[in-house]
């Protein structure tokens, strides 16, 4: 089972979105995740409904306990490669999921998009996202007061969402253990 995943949803491979969800994985879970997809490298099998490589990365995030989903802001929102991949998760599909919407943007006015365009997808889809959306300017995320300050607020809600959601006796992820030890 993939615990730790990120998913990223920009059109340029390698972008300033991928390096933005690495480091909040890195942030959050003092490790690197344990799966990282960068949708771009799977292009046109998106559109193919019986891909097995697509298939098989669905299966892989839809058993993570944890999962961050990140997309540039494009037209206000996230992007279309995004929604081909969250089209091929089922409704329901990420239930014990904790996910965590990511969306990287040149300009403030867009700063609700992960929480008012995203957020609601996964949840659709069946995740818990315990925290706000988080919204980083794309020029200054490596640097960001502002992730630190939300990382600080929200991994407390984020680890007690994976440790609920995962929790049975003798079993189960446990995120505390995994980023401490």
């Amino acid at each position: 089972m993939s615990a730790f995943s990120v998913v990223v949803g920009n059109p340029k491979p390698r972008s300033k979105t991928y390096q933005a969800a690495l480091l909040l994985a890195e942030k959050l879970g003092g490790r690197p995740p344990d799966r990282v997809v960068d949708l771009i490298d799977l292009g046109a099998a998106l559109l193919e409904p019986q891909n097995p490589d697509v298939a098989e990365t669905v299966a892989a995030i839809e058993s993570s306990s944890l999962a961050i989903i990140a997309s540039p802001t494009y037209k206000a929102s996230y992007t279309g490669l995004l929604k081909l991949f969250l089209d091929r998760v089922g409704t329901g599909a990420l239930r014990g999921v904790t996910a965590v919407p990511l969306m990287l943007g040149g300009d403030m006015r867009h700063s609700l998009a992960p929480e008012v365009f995203l957020k609601p997808v996964l949840v659709e889809l069946g995740a818990s996202c315990p925290a706000p959306g988080l919204f980083l300017p794309e020029n200054e995320f490596s640097g960001s007061e502002a992730l630190d300050a939300w990382v600080e607020r929200a991994r407390p809600l984020i680890e007690a969402s994976v440790a609920a959601l995962t929790a049975s006796p003798g079993a189960g992820w446990k995120w505390h253990e995994q980023r401490t030890g």
